[in-house]
């Protein structure tokens, strides 16, 4: 029981910071996905700290998922050839989920369990998010290039914990 001028640091409570709150979450998204190749997990954060929409990878809505036998990208090197792909990224579905529901992007930060591939970069750029955070590194070349580098995004890539 904490006494009236007891204070709340007092109490010896072992909390996550923001960003590894939110990247546990989008750990947790990732186990939806139905991609057999690579698991992602997104997560949309407002500038209050609420979770604005949730996002993983796989195929559209009403689309059989992918099996071993008919994934077109199975055997390609990661990074290269998406465009073989028919699934969406959980990044892009996370902005999906945001956009169906009336909720603008704008100012939020995203947290993927892996960095965005070009596209995804792209779309999270136009849509105004401002800051990425993410886990896994991923590149492509449009990635290598640098090119989509800009003063408006900050990516992170996420330290744990020691």
């Amino acid at each position: 029981m904490m006494r009236k001028n007891d204070s709340f640091e007092d109490t010896q409570l072992s909390r996550p910071s923001w960003d590894e709150y939110f990247i546990k979450i989008a750990e947790i998204a990732k186990t939806r996905s139905s991609c057999i190749r690579r698991q992602v997990g997104a997560v949309l954060v407002n500038e209050k700290h609420q979770i604005v929409s949730t996002g993983y990878n796989g195929v559209p809505r009403g689309i059989k998922h992918c099996t071993k036998e008919n994934c077109t990208k199975l055997y390609e090197k990661s990074g290269e050839k998406n465009e073989l792909c028919p699934a969406v990224h959980a990044e892009l579905n996370a902005i999906l989920q945001a956009a169906s529901a009336g909720i603008s992007p704008e100012g939020a930060t995203l947290y993927s369990t892996t960095r965005p591939c070009s596209n995804c970069t792209m779309a999270i750029i136009n849509v105004g998010i401002k800051r990425v955070v993410y886990v896994e590194d991923y590149t492509d070349p449009v990635l290598r290039s640098g090119w989509l580098e800009t003063a408006d995004l900050i990516l992170e890539k996420y330290k744990t914990k020691e």
